[in-house]
């Protein structure tokens, strides 16, 4: 079984919304991953947190 097989098919990233974030999203896509709807943002008083949805096809 390949590497990618094992990864799980949905997942959810959270984090400070920088470069970082963008980083592991951008990762995630180039695993076959895809958005899966828009981002969640919320401020937890100090800077700004988003989550964003990732759903991998069964074939990929």
């Amino acid at each position: 079984m390949s590497e990618e097989r094992e990864l799980p098919r949905y997942r959810v990233l959270t984090g400070p919304d920088d470069a970082a974030f963008c980083r592991r999203v951008s990762e995630a896509l180039d695993l076959g991953y895809e958005l899966h709807g828009p981002p969640s943002v919320t401020f937890n008083g100090e800077r700004v947190i988003v989550a964003q949805a990732l759903v991998r096809n069964r074939d990929a």
